[in-house]
């Protein structure tokens, strides 16, 4: 069946599909095997120390893939200087840059004149607006049920997503809640043109770099098992629920701002847990889709079990 979108021309690629940025977890290995999977695999840039890193990390996708990809970057409220990390980018000629959280405009006036694709990940009507006026090329809409960066007003995806749909004209991508064909299925109903994907794509042989113990959490979790923390100081995030984001949200009730949590939401902490597995001394970013995922199959496996599955789907369509 044809899966051809506005998504998958725009990108070039097979299927609209496309992997989150996943902090500290979206290296060359995984990104390289989404997209030969043919979807869009990516990088995460502020993930990574210096340029140099970066553009190694680059390198190490153009070995694995001949397939476009994308690099990432998210620019949190106490996110670091990004333009160098962009610069790298640019130089390396990378068919594709996403922006998640914070303000996109300093990129877009990075990018003037740069033959590349950009893509923003929105959690508001408004922004999306914003988003295309920049000159987004398309956006990337997230619902509450998403992990990772979320909009402050608890919008799930069955709603967020046509309202998008409705207020911009370039092509619109849902994310949060989706981690299978049914998902797909459901967001292009919506009037999305291709999805993301982030926690799914975790628990997958590829993501080596995550440690078993995140995997397990995501398989043996239910959707119960997470929470928004960050609400406070307005930059939400859900993550798998432990004693550690416990104490978070205890802090958070205290209202006294980025400093008292600094030490409880640091890089540090989360790497705690997703590269060491001290599952209760550290957090972990998921999506409530977590209650869906029963396995670790191999980036190639999923892609073939959701296109099957969703070409069952729109037989019983009649598509």
């Amino acid at each position: 069946m044809n899966w051809e979108t506005r998504v998958s021309k725009l990108l070039g690629i097979k299927y609209p599909i496309i992997q989150g940025g996943l902090a500290y977890l979206a290296y060359s290995e995984l990104a390289a095997a989404v997209s030969n999977a043919g979807g869009l695999g990516q990088i995460t840039a502020m993930s990574l120390e210096t340029p140099e890193e970066l553009r190694s990390e680059i390198k190490k996708v153009k070995n694995l893939t001949t397939k476009p990809f994308g690099v990432n970057f998210a620019i949190g409220q106490h996110g670091r200087p990004f333009s160098h990390m962009l610069d790298v980018a640019i130089e390396e000629e990378v068919s594709v840059i996403t922006m998640t959280g914070g303000n996109p405009a300093p990129f877009f006036e990075q990018l003037k004149g740069v033959n590349t694709k950009k893509l923003v990940l929105v959690a508001a009507k408004r922004q999306a607006e914003k988003a295309e006026e920049l000159g987004a090329d398309a956006v990337m809409v997230v619902g509450q049920e998403g992990g990772g960066h979320l909009g402050r007003q608890d919008i799930g995806t069955m709603i967020l997503i046509p309202q998008v749909v409705d207020a911009v004209s370039i092509p619109v991508i849902a994310s949060g809640g989706i981690g299978d064909a049914r998902g797909f299925m459901a967001a292009l109903s919506l009037g999305a043109e291709g999805i993301e994907m982030g926690t799914r794509f975790i628990a997958t042989k590829e993501c080596v770099h995550a440690h078993r113990a995140y995997k397990e959490a995501l398989i043996k979790g239910t959707e119960n098992d997470t929470v928004v923390i960050k609400r406070s100081i307005g930059a939400p995030g859900r993550a798998i629920s432990n004693e550690w984001t416990s104490k978070i949200l205890e802090i958070e009730q205290t209202n006294n701002g980025y400093d008292s949590l600094k030490e409880y939401i640091s890089g540090e902490a989360n790497k705690n847990f997703i590269y060491n597995g001290k599952i209760e001394e550290g957090f972990a970013l998921a999506g409530q889709v977590m209650g869906l995922i029963k396995d670790e199959p191999s980036v190639e496996e999923l892609f073939k079990r959701m296109i099957t599955e969703a070409e069952q789907i729109r037989k019983k369509w009649n598509l």
